[in-house]
């Protein structure tokens, strides 16, 4: 018969030594290696995700597509164009090369509307139609004519949608001047009411959003 190593017998160190006994690392053989590479992938995988996260959040509120269910008129003759926080545009709120989202003073139709007023020189448009600028100031739908994203960022003197690039050009009726849309944004007419508040004088110039090719 056999005999097996007693506990006693396995190691002639009782434990008892002065020399504290070295426990061997977590790390340091090849599973361990494996283990913390795998756990550095993991790591550099959801602080990726978290960051994709964190870019796409604030882009996603400022590129909502803008879902239009009513067909009727939005602005009209005499609605007051006012500010996100319900104040009437005055003539001097702009300078030149400025622009500002205004809005239809609150009334029945597309919720908010949301307008790009933009101010020039009245020398500075072409191709605009009369009764479309009064004072340097020109408007046009924020609502990109491609996939109804709000049009938003500048390049130099032209507007630019941030979804997919769209560029219209203010001086020239917000004309194309680059990306995948297949029309110039519809414009607003507008004049100075007798106290110097801007008004409509009409509705768009065209549909709001995709589509009315």
């Amino acid at each position: 018969m056999m005999d097996y190593p007693k506990p006693d017998d396995e190691t002639e160190d009782c434990g008892c030594s002065d020399t504290p006994a070295t426990r061997q690392s977590l790390y340091s053989d090849a599973r361990a290696e494996l283990r913390r590479r795998d756990f550095a992938k993991f790591l550099a995988t959801v602080g990726g995700l978290t960051a994709v996260a964190s870019l796409t959040a604030p882009l996603a509120s400022t590129t909502q597509v803008f879902e239009r269910s009513y067909e009727g008129p939005i602005y009209s003759d005499g609605v007051t164009l006012v500010d996100s926080e319900g104040e009437p545009i005055q003539e001097g709120r702009l300078s030149e090369g400025e622009h500002m989202t205004v809005f239809p003073e609150p009334r029945p139709g597309i919720e908010d509307a949301p307008t790009l007023l933009v101010r020039y020189s009245e020398s500075a448009y072409s191709n605009v139609k009369e009764g479309f600028t009064v004072s340097g100031y020109a408007a046009f739908s924020k609502v990109c004519t491609h996939a109804g994203c709000m049009v938003g960022n500048r390049d130099g003197d032209l507007l630019v949608c941030p979804c997919h690039f769209g560029k219209f050009d203010p001086l020239s009726g917000a004309s194309v001047e680059g990306g995948p849309p297949g029309r110039a944004l519809p414009q607003l007419p507008i004049t100075l009411s007798s106290d110097g508040t801007l008004i409509a004088t009409g509705d768009f110039s065209g549909p709001v959003g995709p589509g009315g090719e």
